[in-house]
């Protein structure tokens, strides 16, 4: 299986890794960024269809590069609604994929993790986190 984009890891990393105690790891596809032992966000590439789990999601059997998060109850609804290039995945009660595409909106998705870090962390961190300004 391909691996992401440097370009896309290293923008998410500069996003994930600003949050408190944060840390990546290699993950069984792709990467994630965790809050002690919690994935708050997971980067992988669907190609030829792999993996299936995805792809179905998508609705593509790529190269697409996808981004999942966690997201509130209020949120999830709707990007249940918006559609693509969003969706609500059936594992965990809150999972939301992002389908990365050159139209991304880079500083929305730095506040979708922002918000999927403090769904994920002990409040004691959540109350450090700074809320993003523009990526880059």
């Amino acid at each position: 299986m391909a691996d992401v984009s440097r370009e896309i890891v290293e923008r998410l990393r500069a996003i994930c890794l600003a949050l408190p105690e944060a840390h990546e790891q290699t993950a069984w596809t792709g990467v994630r960024w965790r809050v002690r032992t919690r994935t708050f966000a997971h980067v992988l590439l669907i190609d030829d269809g792999r993996p299936d789990a995805y792809a179905r999601f998508v609705a593509d059997h790529g190269p697409v590069t996808v981004v999942t998060f966690r997201a509130p109850g209020d949120e999830l609804e709707a990007h249940r609604q918006a559609g693509p290039p969003y969706f609500v995945a059936r594992w965990g009660r809150d999972v939301v994929g992002l389908e990365l595409r050159e139209d991304t909106d880079w500083d929305e998705l730095a506040e979708l993790l922002t918000d999927s870090f403090c769904v994920m962390a002990p409040r004691k961190l959540v109350d450090r986190v700074e809320r993003p300004g523009p990526a880059h």
